[in-house]
């Protein structure tokens, strides 16, 4: 990706990274500095905001994203936000199936097994199997988070997109959902973009780190915060600013 514009305003520029299969990328800088610009661009979000628009490419497996239907890459390319987003009309069971529907899996007889599958694999199923028919709502904000992740992996995408997922739980909570992030990478390809040095240093293999819309330095995590070779870098991670 060379640009992303908003009202003719770069919000990143000069974006030229290679994100590892299987690994997890942390994409860490101040607030402001394009990182959730970056993320929605990845799975053509973007779109979603008038007067916005990419120049440059972004591509998986060589092919570039913006050739393809935009349900088809959010479907290979699912986002997790922020703030947990379960649908509040539905309940949990129908939650995990939602994405499927929407792509027109409507064979009804396998849909329980992948409930169970795509529950156990976000680590919620033993504390909600006897009330799977109960509103998504009623769960706490930590499960409501592993709920959406459910969700995500439901429709069998490669590649997870977080966007500070964990930044409105408890240190509980946390800790369950970087647990799934560090066992999900045998899987999956993470971005995950957090505010949290120990988070990025805990959970990620490579980091990137962006400043007022550039990307300045990208390496292995270990080497970003142990001996980053931009001084920018090494003020950032060691709370100089930011």
């Amino acid at each position: 990706m060379s640009f992303c514009f908003f009202n003719e305003r770069p919000a990143i520029e000069d974006i030229n990274l290679r994100i590892r299969k299987n690994r997890v990328t942390a994409i860490i800088g101040p607030s402001g500095c394009g990182k959730s610009t970056f993320l929605r661009s990845l799975n053509l979000m973007h779109e979603m905001t008038p007067k916005s628009k990419v120049i440059g490419s972004i591509k998986i497996h060589g092919k570039d994203i913006s050739e393809s239907n935009a349900v088809d890459v959010r479907k290979n390319v699912g986002m997790v936000f922020q703030k947990p987003n379960p649908f509040p009309s539905m309940s949990i069971y129908d939650n995990v199936i939602a994405g499927l529907k929407l792509n027109g899996n409507k064979k009804n007889s396998d849909l329980d097994d992948i409930v169970e599958k795509n529950l156990k694999h976000a680590g919620l199923w033993e504390e909600v199997k006897d009330r799977l028919k109960t509103p998504a709502m009623s769960l706490s904000g930590g499960q409501q988070q592993r709920l959406c992740i459910a969700r995500t992996i439901a429709v069998n995408p490669e590649i997870i997109l977080m966007d500070e997922p964990t930044s409105a739980l408890d240190p509980i909570s946390t800790a369950k959902i970087e647990e799934l992030i560090y066992n999900f990478k045998s899987e999956y390809s993470i971005i995950i973009v957090t505010h949290n040095m120990q988070q990025a240093a805990r959970v990620s293999d490579f980091t990137a780190f962006l400043y007022l819309g550039k990307l300045i330095e990208f390496s292995k995590t270990r080497r970003m915060f142990t001996n980053p070779k931009e001084r920018l870098t090494e003020e950032y991670v060691t709370g100089k600013f930011g």
